[in-house]
């Protein structure tokens, strides 16, 4: 990489490290996040004990930090789990409070398993945060004076509240969530098939596939072991599953380069408009004569909507088979306990230290160590740099409280307002969580006993304390840590576009083969999708990584195009363009096989013969781009490195 390359390279993992999520201010979640941390609060204050309320409040944490967009039923699920681990985590860290023998090792233990679960999934992941945290937090519980169950008690109280505001409509807006994620996806049609030029229509196009991804996992987690309003799921899964033929040619017309009729921009949204108002879906528009392939196959799309076949229910996978899969998991899955003997290693080294610092409550060093080391939340590097930023923003937030003279209601409606933050800043930024989380807890667990400068001093010291630990312990000197890791990602996900390429390319004369076809397409955009946010994790890193991700972001944009190009294609199939020959798709085939087998074997690829065939000529030329990419300059930045090959199970061998 050239010198010009690397001075650059510092000022944009600097700049994607701020950058904030562009999504829309989730105002029912900012809601709720009030409800739920205030209400306790003001009804303390009005009783005359501020220091109660504050304690109930904290027992509402749990669900505002886990809470998540989705069905009312998985929420529960998630919600419930989340506060049932903190629940638990919190008592043993209460019981343990005060002792440093006892605490310690309990602490690390914590640390250990909330690692090693979050392998068995994302409500597995969030559960073993939020044990992790209270139980780190229960140490501290022993200066109030309280007894155990009196602090556990309010604990309770607080848990119980939140979940009570987190899911009161369920009764009657059970389907709600599903519903909307299925009109989304008409939505980003739309605004797809309206996008003025090329780097506007592919940014819809990610937001489309975003978009299907969410409502198929909504729908698909509901349906899996539903009972009561399956007719509802069922139907909503129909619509999604019959609106694929459209999706297709939608992208085929993008990536033609050609902008859609406006009636049929028109016709999605009013689709979007049914669907959420549970309404009879529009009558579609008529094709025009002579419409040509791709045109022909959008309309033909949109009068297929609303006429899909039904499904069987999943099975409902019972809890013995999830807790082996999990353990299997755990059996051939490496990184997981490479990450969680970085987080148990650090975590202890965190604990030593709060003994030796003079401040009160010194677990929020541990604290910060855990939340910033959880291994499946992305970037080490760009979360401590972030938790340091926002935790300063959020400590002097917290000093001009106590200018302020902040008590009272004043302290109410500042719990409030950093409740509404926290909703925020999950879904924007984690910078802007930290900084809204801080004087939060300050708040609660601090400022409403003590009302002390130094606490809010001590407060900012623990955190880069625990900034520090993890950025020398769990990122500079920890083997493999500034390594790159996304070429073997890019190559699973070319075995996907393989897949895709074998499937999209045929004729699918049955409704079996149209589904064998539309599943694969899902496939290699989701594994597309999930490349793109792997990317977008270590480019934050000014590290080998970080430069890796950035050299290897042309060759994942071409890959996309070659999706979109076998997209155009499939979906003229049938409509007076042939199928390709077998021994062209075969040249397809083995040309992407060898780009995944180079990218593996850390060397350039081979020349590949490709077909000589007019209608596959946008596939050849978007691999034949694919190819240039992974030859050029960057080649050396891109390369993965043996060691990481060794631990990481995505990078496996042709």
């Amino acid at each position: 990489m050239s010198t010009t390359r690397r001075e650059i390279a510092a000022p944009h993992w600097l700049v994607q490290l701020l950058r904030s999520t562009p999504v829309p201010i989730p105002w029912n979640m900012v809601a709720r996040a009030v409800l739920a941390l205030a209400v306790p609060l003001a009804v303390g204050y009005a009783l005359g004990d501020i220091a109660v309320g504050a304690l109930i409040s904290t027992g509402a944490l749990p669900t505002v930090l886990s809470e998540s967009a989705g069905p009312y039923r998985y929420r529960a699920r998630r919600l419930g789990g989340a506060t049932a681990a903190a629940g638990l985590g919190y008592f043993a860290g209460l019981i343990t409070g005060g002792i440093p023998a006892a605490s310690i090792p309990v602490v690390v233990g914590v640390a250990a398993v909330s690692a090693l679960i979050s392998a068995a999934g994302s409500n597995a992941s969030v559960a073993g945060l939020q044990m992790f945290v209270f139980c780190v937090l229960g140490t501290g519980q022993h200066v109030t004076g309280l007894r155990v169950e009196v602090l556990l008690g309010y604990f309770c109280v607080g848990a119980a509240w939140s979940l009570l505001v987190a899911l009161a409509t369920w009764t009657f807006r059970a389907t709600s969530p599903e519903r909307g994620a299925v009109a989304h996806v008409y939505v980003e049609l739309a605004a797809m098939l309206s996008a003025t030029d090329e780097a506007t229509s592919r940014v819809a196009r990610h937001q489309l596939t975003t978009a299907m991804n969410t409502a198929y996992d909504r729908l698909l987690t509901a349906r899996s072991w539903l009972s009561g309003r399956d007719a509802t799921y069922r139907q909503l899964l129909n619509l999604l599953s019959a609106s694929t033929p459209a999706v297709e040619a939608s992208v085929a017309m993008v990536n033609a380069g050609r902008r859609a009729p406006e009636d049929v921009i028109d016709h999605f949204i009013a689709t979007s408009a049914a669907v959420l108002a549970n309404q009879e879906l529009p009558e579609p528009p008529e094709a025009p004569e002579g419409a040509d392939p791709v045109l022909a196959a959008l309309y033909a799309g949109l009068a297929r909507i609303g006429k899909g076949d039904n499904r069987k229910r999943r099975e409902i996978q019972p809890w013995h088979k999830r807790l082996r899969g999990w353990a299997g998991s755990l059996i051939s899955g490496p990184l997981t306990w490479f990450a969680a003997l970085r987080l148990t290693l650090c975590v202890a080294i965190a604990e030593v230290v709060a003994l030796l610092v003079p401040f009160e409550r010194s677990y929020w060093i541990t604290l910060t160590v855990g939340i910033v080391l959880k291994p499946d939340f992305g970037s080490v590097f760009g979360r401590a740099v972030l938790r340091g930023i926002g935790t300063v923003i959020g400590v002097g937030i917290g000093a001009a409280v106590l200018a302020a003279g902040g008590e009272g209601w004043l302290l109410v409606l500042l719990i409030a307002v950093f409740a509404g933050g926290v909703a925020v800043g999950k879904v924007r930024n984690y910078g802007i969580l930290s900084a809204f989380v801080t004087p939060l807890i300050i708040l609660q667990m601090d400022l409403a006993s003590t009302g002390s400068w130094d606490v809010v001093l001590a407060r900012l010291v623990d955190t880069v304390l625990g900034c520090a630990i993890v950025l020398i312990f769990g990122y500079l000197l920890w083997p493999g840590s500034r390594r790159p890791q996304v070429g073997g990602r890019l190559a699973d996900s070319l075995d996907s576009l393989v897949k895709y390429v074998d499937k999209g390319l045929v004729l699918a004369p049955s409704g079996e083969a149209r589904l064998e076809r539309s599943r694969a397409r899902r496939r290699a955009y989701r594994a597309l999708a999930d490349l793109r946010t792997a990317f977008q994790q270590v480019v934050v890193e000014p590290s080998a990584a970080g430069r890796q991700a950035v050299a290897w972001w042309p060759v994942i944009a071409g890959l996309e195009r070659v999706a979109d190009a076998v997209t155009e294609v499939g979906v003229t199939l049938g409509r007076g363009a042939p199928a390709p020959a077998d021994a062209d798709i075969a040249l397809l085939t083995a040309a992407l096989t060898e780009l995944a087998a180079a990218v593996r074997e850390e060397r350039e690829p081979a020349e590949m013969p490709m077909p000589d065939n007019e209608q596959l000529s946008g596939v050849v030329d978007q691999i034949g781009a694919a190819f240039d990419a992974v030859r050029g300059p960057d080649l050396v930045e891109r390369a993965p490195l043996r060691l990481v090959r060794r631990f990481l199970p995505y990078h496996r061998r042709a």
